[in-house]
């Protein structure tokens, strides 16, 4: 057992850092889970997820919501808010950022359980939602709705 902080080798956290231009540079953190013996459920919400068409280039607008169960480690929040700020210049279509995103928390946590749902704003006139996750979620975890709701423009 050591006395350092589960954070002290954290490179992002309390560093005045720049934006990685791609997801590629981002660097995910982790720190372990303070409850690895309990199942409970972390939610994150962005709701002004932006990443580029790659066919038009313009910016594509989505309310994402991240859901999962810890195993071992948890999301460090200042490397996942940076993370999903790459995107921005990152040219992808709707399906492949969300389900890149869970892939990636997945690789990096391996955690009990992870969905995301990803509320895309129209694009043609069309919203696109995007849903995935690992297989069922932990017996006896509370797993609340996201509640987004369907877009429906002026109507």
């Amino acid at each position: 057992m050591t006395d350092k902080p589960p954070t002290e080798h954290l490179s992002q956290l309390g560093h005045a850092i720049t934006i990685p231009q791609k997801p590629e540079d981002a660097i995910l953190e982790r720190v372990p889970s303070p409850h690895p013996d309990r199942d409970y459920m972390v939610r994150f919400t962005a709701p002004e997820f932006t990443s580029i068409c790659p066919v038009t280039g313009q910016p594509d607008f989505a309310h994402i919501v991240i859901d999962y169960v810890p195993d071992a480690w948890i999301v460090e929040s200042k490397s996942l808010k940076l993370y999903l700020t790459s995107f921005r210049n990152h040219g992808a279509f709707h399906e492949d950022c969300s389900v890149a995103i869970a892939r990636r928390l997945v690789d990096e946590l391996q955690p009990r359980w992870l969905r995301i749902g990803a509320y895309w704003y129209p694009r043609g006139g069309i919203p696109i939602d995007v849903f995935w996750q690992t297989g069922p979620a932990p017996e006896g975890v509370w797993i609340p709705a996201q509640d987004v709701p369907s877009y429906r423009g002026r109507g």
